[in-house]
């Protein structure tokens, strides 16, 4: 399937500029491409029951989180979502829209961490604080979506990983999570997939971004980068982890390490729902507001997400 034409359009002004060399830039110039990027598919806000900062203990200082609520009355399930950015961009307010809509179509309290980032941070910082954050408050759900047994971890790219490596986390602790959102994931490291070649230029993320991002993230050293905290797919064992949702898209260069883990998921005996969205690129969830094939794979996701969060256990 072609390129979705809203899409396209995007590709069309991004693709018009020579992008910066990521693992030369100052990172500060990056994190504000990403912002003018974001204002680009900004739509609406949306409305939910309500919205705080706040910040939850973590191994370096506090760690800003943004706390919302769904206008539902009495308990609801609880999420820890991670933004994407390759471990460098993003932040609370460039997936506001992404968290705000999570938390209306799940009708759950979602928790968006604001983890510490790279170059600055390299791993494990950021894995540390997000399962400082999703520590904190599984061990105080009471102050969040009060059902003890409903509490998830969700993410898009590296945000994906993230909330990969929290559940693998949490079932060795002997208290798996009761469901996973997994947007477009980065799972492995060091793999050979046909997407990176196929997808490597002119989709926003590119094969020579994925090599830089991972450098500055986890650095050269194959034993730090094929560990299962960074490269999920590559853990010993995948069974008895939470239900999984997991989107990836045709024009993305992470399409097929997303994709085979899911199939390994699967194979490990977990339920899985997948789907690869036709027309998309990485970084779809971002864009519903200007997309409709971007709404209606977001919609997919959230809808299969939710029900898998509130499945009797």
């Amino acid at each position: 399937m072609s390129l979705d034409l809203a899409i396209a359009a995007i590709l069309d002004q991004a693709n018009a500029f020579t992008a910066a060399p990521i693992r030369s830039t100052d990172p500060e110039l990056l994190r504000e491409g990403e912002r003018r990027l974001s204002a680009t598919t900004a739509g609406t806000s949306i409305e939910v029951g309500s919205v705080r900062d706040a910040t939850v203990p973590g191994p370096a200082g506090d760690i800003p989180v943004r706390v919302y609520r769904p206008a539902t009355d009495g308990p609801v399930p609880t999420m820890v979502f991670f933004h994407g950015g390759g471990w460098i961009t993003g932040d609370l307010d460039s997936h506001d829209l992404v968290a705000r809509r999570l938390c209306r179509d799940v009708d759950a309290v979602v928790v968006a961490v604001h983890y510490r980032r790279c170059p600055e941070h390299p791993f494990p910082a950021p894995y540390e604080d997000s399962l400082a954050v999703t520590r904190h408050v599984a061990d105080h759900i009471e102050q969040y979506g009060a059902r003890r047994d409903r509490l998830a971890v969700a993410g898009d790219s590296a945000g994906a990983n993230l909330a990969t490596v929290i559940a693998q986390t949490f079932r060795d602790e002997g208290r798996p999570l009761a469901a996973q959102l997994l947007a477009y994931p980065v799972t492995d490291f060091d793999g050979d997939y046909p997407s990176r070649t196929e997808n490597a230029t002119g989709y926003m993320l590119t094969a020579e971004n994925l090599v830089d991002i991972q450098h500055l993230y986890a650095g050269d050293d194959p034993a730090v980068r094929t560990s299962p905290q960074v490269s999920p797919l590559r853990a010993t064992s995948l069974t008895g982890l939470a239900p999984a949702v997991v989107g990836t898209a045709q024009y993305d260069p992470l399409r097929d390490e997303g994709l085979a883990y899911a199939e390994a998921l699967r194979k490990a005996g977990v339920e899985v729902f997948v789907r690869n969205y036709d027309g998309l690129i990485h970084g779809f969830l971002n864009m519903f507001p200007v997309s409709p094939t971007a709404e209606a794979a977001l919609s997919e996701l959230y809808t299969q997400f939710k029900h898998r969060l509130n499945a009797t256990t």
